[in-house]
């Protein structure tokens, strides 16, 4: 492969350093960096000129055909066309090795996991690392939430899996990074959308560039469901403010978001309530009326500075962000069991995290190699405080309410790391990258409340993450690589919150969990017939996994369970047909078993786990196989419009729900189609979308709530649901 079919030129070289980014991923795409509009995965052309560009994985831009690892792209087309843009399941679902479960109950984050990691999570995202424009979403203690995530405000959506996670740190078995879009010219928006089930959302936002190198964007929605079960509606505000300067060696970005959820909780169902009503809602969740309510916001600030007369060292780049975070939940925990005990915390969970963080990278490069350095340190203040969830005593007695204070105290964790990653090209052929990050992380929670006694406690974890990987660049069509790396991931704050004894304080013997990764790819492109082709084996290999222990009465407890395998094949193909016909196809196989037995309980308090967990047991929230196919009909192209349909498939294997794989949901195939209009009119573009999802009205689990000693494993997907959306565009 010759040196001009790699993007090692000067202009690739500006590229990167305009687009280079503190974090996983970059603020914005610089103005000679091909459109991101034909991602891996979901790509809507097969030129080659077209190929996206990504962040994630390296640090500063390349083509995603030229990295060493699995790496794949949803743009805003594909964005836009999963529907509301309010959930990433949406649209991740043709990202293969990636599963995103959408609960049907805002009250809970998305289930989210990636090669199995992530997948014991039963609320919330743990095991992977999230970002928007750089900024975290995940906390220092390997916990994450994507509720505010501006969909409609991004770019693109990068999706990194396999070794090169681990260059992110702590409880990195995957990577999610949004990018936002940046202002080019003045512009307003108006949307509107109504669905099933109560669904209605109302979207406003503008965007200019203000002259000087100045560009601002500022974007509200409010999004409000009834859910298709009682106890289950949801209201969402989010707000979102970028606002940018360019200058001939520098670039600015300032990103201010907000959200504020109320949420209704209608909580799992056992088999029996699943099998006899899926769209039923547990009696506990109205009797005790279960909800959360969500409000965050945050600000962060990226600069970027190109070092004109420093010889290799070209680029400087410092992220900045602080937010703060609120959560109320009602819990449905029976009135005797929190009464049992003088350690029990309470059934409302209430918290506000205060969190911060800086990173700042040097980027060296030469003719045939570059090296990129920075540090970060990242820090959560947590104000935790638990009470009853009743009032009174019968029979004047009021559930579901703010009573008695159970639990108060003050968390902390801080993150500490420091990381190097390198490549260099041997020759036009072969190329090598070699990383490693090492950080340290500290927990300290100190209890203020004493009536039963002072749980407070320390902890402290280190961790050296190192990668590496070697390319053959075959040809200009095809790039073979094998890449390697540790992963590493400590327990959450929550994971650690309580002991399997029953009793308070944190949980010491709790270890946390790291993993040898292995991945072998290849990507071929084959621009003349307009075919795309990735596909990735990989193996995973777990020390001191950890698992659930037991998890009853609104309350999880944790232990290491030893060993763990997680192997498999992803493959993602697309293929230009004709002119106006384009297919997309993901496949996905996942191996993911404990390789030892272990003990767990089924009750609490737990003083010794006595139930077998046997080693060959799937992992719980893992499939081991998934889906994704769509064909799309470009049935109308004109001056002023253009009309398109498409059909999707979406499948995935059965999914057990306990490490005991006692039960599992069932494997299922829907169908959606979706038909979508352009017109322009005059100065402005009118886009109408109309979704028909699940068409054969079929009922299955969305998702499970994994290893819940309760029996309620089972969160219901919503049968045949219709959305029409309707977006207003114009200059101005």
């Amino acid at each position: 492969m010759s040196k001009r079919n790699r993007p090692a030129d000067s202009s690739k070289r500006l590229l990167a350093a305009l687009c280079a980014a503190a974090g996983p991923v970059c603020a914005q795409q610089a103005p000679d960096a091909p459109p991101a509009a034909a991602p891996a995965a979901a790509a809507s052309t097969p030129a080659a000129d077209l190929e996206p560009v990504v962040i994630s994985g390296s640090g500063v831009a390349r083509r995603a055909f030229d990295t060493p690892y699995a790496v794949d792209i949803v743009d805003a087309a594909a964005l836009r066309n999963g529907g509301l843009m309010v959930n990433l399941s949406e649209a991740l679902a043709a990202v293969p090795g990636l599963t995103v479960n959408m609960r049907n109950n805002y009250a809970q984050d998305l289930q989210i996991n990636s090669r199995g990691f992530g997948a014991r999570s039963t609320f919330g995202v743990r095991g992977l690392r999230l970002y928007t424009d750089g900024i975290p979403a995940s906390m220092p203690d390997g916990s994450g939430a994507v509720s505010h995530f501006d969909l409609a405000g991004a770019q693109r959506i990068e999706v990194l899996r396999g070794p090169f996670s681990a260059l992110y740190g702590n409880s990195s078995g995957g990577v999610i990074s949004l990018v936002s879009s940046s202002p080019k010219e003045p512009l307003a928006e108006v949307d509107g959308d109504i669905g099933s089930n109560g669904v209605r959302q109302v979207r406003l936002s503008a965007e200019t560039p203000l002259g000087n190198g100045w560009d601002i964007r500022l974007q509200g929605s409010h999004f409000e469901t009834d859910g298709f079960r009682p106890q289950s509606e949801a209201k969402r505000d989010l707000a979102n403010l970028r606002v940018g300067w360019r200058g001939e060696l520098d670039t600015i970005t300032i990103l201010l978001n907000s959200i504020d959820q109320p949420a209704q909780d209608p909580l799992g169902l056992t088999r029996a309530q699943f099998d006899a009503d899926p769209e039923q809602t547990a009696p506990q969740a109205t009797q005790f009326d279960t909800r959360k309510n969500l409000k965050q916001t945050q600000i962060g600030a990226q600069w970027m500075h190109r070092l004109s007369s420093f010889g290799p060292l070209q680029d400087s780049i410092l992220t900045v962000y602080r937010g703060q975070r609120s959560v109320t939940q009602w819990q449905a925990i029976p009135v005797a069991t929190q009464t049992a005990s003088p350690l029990n915390p309470g059934a409302v969970i209430d918290f506000d995290r205060d969190y911060y963080g800086a990173d700042e990278r040097l980027v060296w490069r030469w003719d045939n190699a570059q090296v990129i350095a920075g540090a970060s340190i990242d820090q959560l203040d947590e104000k935790r405080r638990g009470y009853e969830n009743f009032i009174g005593t019968p029979p004047d007695q009021q559930l579901g309410v703010t009573g008695r204070l159970r639990r108060q105290e003050a968390n902390t964790v801080r993150t500490v790391d420091a990381y190097t990653q390198g490549s260099i090209d041997f020759t036009p052929q072969y190329s090598g990258t070699l990383g490693i990050r090492t950080g340290v992380m500290n927990v300290h929670s100190h209890d203020e409340f004493l009536s039963n006694g002072d749980d407070s406690g320390s902890l402290r974890y280190t961790y050296t993450n190192p990668v590496a990987a070697l390319q053959w660049h075959v040809s200009p069509a095809l790039n073979v690589y094998l890449s390697a790396g540790r992963g590493f991931e400590s327990p959450t704050l929550t994971e650690l919150a309580y002991r399997p004894n029953g009793q308070a304080g944190l949980n010491t013997a709790l270890s946390p969990q790291s993993s040898g990764q292995l991945e072998l790819g290849a990507k071929w492109r084959d621009n003349a017939h307009g075919l795309g082709l990735d596909a990735a084996i990989f193996r995973a290999n777990t020390d001191d996994e950890i698992g659930v222990q037991t998890n009853t009465a609104g309350r999880s407890t944790y232990q290491n369970v030893g060993r763990t395998k997680r192997q498999g094949v992803e493959i993602s193909t697309r293929w230009q047909a004709t002119k106006t016909v384009r297919t997309l196809l993901a496949l996905t196989w996942l191996d993911a078993k404990y390789k030892d037995g272990f003990l767990t309980c089924t009750s609490t308090p737990c003083v010794a786990p006595t139930v077998q967990v046997p080693a060959g047991n799937r992992i719980a929230g893992t499939a081991a196989k998934s889906a994704y196919a769509e064909v799309a009909w470009q049935a109308l192209t004109s001056a002023i419009g253009s009309t398109e349909f498409a059909v999707e498939m979406r499948a995935q294997g059965n999914v057990p729900v306990n490490d005991l794989n006692s039960d599992f949901s069932s494997g299922v195939a829907t169908y959606a189609l979706r038909a979508s209009q352009t017109v322009s009119i005059g100065a402005g573009k009118l886009e109408l979308l109309a979704r028909l999802d699940n068409v054969a009205d079929r009922q299955y689990a969305g998702s499970v709530i994994v290893n819940d000693t309760n029996g309620r494993y089972f969160e219901p997907a919503a049968g045949r649901t219709v959305l029409v959306s309707a977006r207003w565009k114009m200059g101005f």
